[in-house]
């Protein structure tokens, strides 16, 4: 069996007690980085063995993994912060492990977007996550359509890359769309500071970025004439409908 565990975005105190129980439990733990996941099963006096599990080596040893869970053996999965999937290794072996009959349990846990796209205080009912931006290839195709998404997109980007992404951003979107950044979600200086995409690039160019980076935009404005078109649209699809049923 392959537990999926969640582990706090930054403050140690946000892991569950059934996470914890289940590091307690399993035969292996698969890290991202031991280093940083040793720091976490130290503060909750967990001592298990570890193996590292990352985007440059899990091609490699996915299936002597699946071998030793087949053998009987049950493993838990994590990466540095948040849920692994996100942004993160763990499509690969629970693909894999799905396909071998393993059996897969996510637990729920923290994630930064979650937190970040509620304190937006733009629309929640419906939005969008692209995580990372394309560095170069495929970058400019995705900007440009996201520029039209009329839901609220959710992205994540480095500190280093901040200021530059929200001055392309303005670009391609308009230097007035409403936007928000989290940082530091969780932690002692934990901030959320929200604007136009323009207010809130001067912000971070004048003062410098720590911390991992939660960007929350607020999607295109549909005008009243679209939404009529789409509602008309829609009615005349459902006729047709029923006409295809009489």
């Amino acid at each position: 069996m392959l537990y999926i565990v969640p582990t706090p975005i930054g403050n140690l105190a946000d892991m569950t007690y059934r996470a914890v129980a289940v590091l307690n439990e399993v035969d292996t733990i698969l890290a991202e980085d031991t280093r940083t996941s040793g720091v976490l099963l130290k503060h909750y006096g967990i001592s298990k063995g570890m193996l590292p599990y990352h985007q440059h080596n899990e091609h490699k040893i996915t299936q002597r993994l699946i071998e030793e869970m087949l053998a009987g053996k049950t493993m838990a999965l994590l990466t540095d912060a948040g849920t692994p999937g996100i942004s993160d290794p763990a499509f690969y072996i629970v693909r894999e492990c799905i396909q071998n009959k393993i059996k897969v349990e996510c637990l729920p846990g923290a994630t930064a977007f979650v937190p970040a796209l509620v304190n937006s205080g733009l629309p929640t009912d419906s939005f969008c996550f692209e995580g990372f931006l394309p560095l170069k290839k495929g970058r400019h195709t995705l900007l440009t359509a996201l520029a039209n998404e009329a839901r609220t997109i959710v992205l994540y980007e480095s500190p280093v890359r901040l200021v530059k992404t929200l001055k392309q951003l303005g670009e391609y979107f308009g230097e007035d769309r409403q936007c928000s950044v989290s940082r530091e979600l969780s932690k002692k200086f934990e901030e959320n500071f929200r604007g136009t995409i323009k207010e809130v690039h001067d912000h971070f160019e004048a003062k410098g970025v720590r911390g991992e980076i939660v960007i929350v935009i607020a999607g295109k404005a549909v005008s009243k004439k679209s939404k009529k078109s789409s509602t008309a649209d829609v009615e005349s699809e459902d006729w047709m409908d029923e006409s295809d049923e009489a």
